[in-house]
């Protein structure tokens, strides 16, 4: 079979530990067999950002700004055990957060939904899209410890001079202080890819954060969207037939858990990464999410929106079985490849997307599954519990 051409390279950012092997496999079980692949590949792992002091990172970021699709592994951001176990020098920055500061754009993650596999919250009935604000925030923190003692002060300069307003005063006890930051700029294009990703999906908008605490910081956030919906997207949303809202982060959790989904949930940075884990758990498993990160520019970056399966790597590295669920990366190939075949009219390139997701679903609707997925189904097709490689040449059958 001739394999299917490609024009431009899609820049492909490898990652860490099982899901770094389950990347090797999806290229040499699903892709390569079927498409001429072009790539500009940059190792993301932890030992290369370590040897590059993280320059890696930024030059694949930029890579994805010059060909406009990248798609992305899962990376470790390691914490004070792994600055251990890798002889790290420093503990280095989320992976996701720099490049997400480098395209300036916002992720878009929404579950991927099989017959059989039923949400935990039954009302759940069509798939719910978190947007997550992809810069700032604790992802570009600056964080220190206070012997006792010491104050912390926030000093703020500008146009209308210098003010210093105290943080808290550490005379009685030690502590910790962090400072975070975020731009207008960077709000109002989070603002604007989410009411165009809401017209052009037809999906209601709400919008969550917490002003009543945050009375500037978060509140800046709820006035730029408001500013921009009445100026530019109001009477688009009503001749759409579609709502936008503000709401208070819990009230949108107690909202969401009420309603039947179908909505696009728009959280600050981190609201968002631990609202995207709580969905996909919810809808069955975070191996089941699509996850596109899109910049005002038009820039695209596909990923799976969980970690790297340390606890599987081990088990691996043991020799033992894994059956790890490869969904999420599968679809962040797919997602991709589809987009690439889009911007490069390959007609082609852009069905062969399409018919790997195809394959992926029937595979799990017809019985053949990860672990993840044989303990929550609940379909009327006798399971097989298979292996990841197993499951990946499944796939492969159908999509032959």
């Amino acid at each position: 079979m001739e394999k299917i051409k490609m024009t431009t390279p899609i820049v492909e950012l490898d990652g860490d530990e099982m899901t770094r092997l389950i990347w090797a496999w999806i290229k040499d079980i699903l892709i390569n067999p079927f498409v001429d692949l072009k790539s500009e590949y940059y190792d993301l792992g932890l030992v290369e950002r370590e040897k590059t002091k993280d320059a890696v990172t930024v030059e694949a970021a930029n890579a994805i700004k010059r060909y406009g699709v990248g798609v992305k592994c899962a990376t470790i951001t390691p914490n004070a055990q792994r600055v251990k176990e890798y002889n790290l020098t420093q503990m280095w920055k989320s992976p996701n957060g720099t490049v997400r500061a480098v395209l300036d754009g916002t992720v878009f993650r929404a579950p991927i939904m099989v017959k059989g596999i039923t949400p935990y919250i039954p009302t759940w009935t069509s798939p719910i899209t978190i947007a997550r604000h992809a810069y700032g925030d604790i992802y570009k923190d600056v964080e220190g410890y206070v012997k006792q003692g010491g104050k912390a002060k926030l000093v703020l300069e500008d146009c209308d001079g210098t003010r210093e307003v105290e943080v808290f005063d550490f005379a009685k006890t030690a502590g910790i202080v962090m400072g975070m930051h975020n731009t207008d700029k960077s709000i109002s294009s989070f603002a604007r890819s989410c009411f165009n990703y809401a017209l052009d999906t037809r999906q209601p908008l709400w919008f969550a954060a917490k002003d009543t605490i945050s009375k500037t910081y978060d509140h800046r956030f709820k006035d730029i969207f408001n500013e921009i919906f009445e100026k530019e997207y109001k009477e688009k949303f009503e001749k759409a037939g579609i709502e936008y809202f503000y709401t208070l982060i819990d009230d949108a959790v107690a909202r969401v858990i009420r309603s039947n989904g179908g909505m696009i949930w728009a959280c600050k940075n981190y609201d968002g990464d631990v609202m995207s884990d709580m969905v996909a758990t919810a809808f069955g498993s975070l191996a089941m999410m699509t996850s596109v990160l899109v910049s005002p520019d038009g820039n695209y970056e596909f990923e799976a929106a969980h970690g790297t399966v340390t606890r599987h790597y081990y088990k691996y590295l043991k020799g033992e079985q894994t059956s790890t669920n490869p969904v999420a990366t599968i679809f962040a190939w797919s997602g991709a490849l589809k987009k690439r075949g889009q911007l490069d009219n390959l007609k082609d390139l852009e069905a062969f997307g399409e018919k790997l997701e195809k394959a992926t679903i029937d595979t799990i609707e017809e019985g053949y599954m990860t672990g993840d997925l044989a303990a929550i189904y609940k379909g009327d097709k006798k399971v097989v519990k298979l292996n990841t490689e197993d499951f990946l040449k499944e796939i492969a059958k159908r999509l032959a």
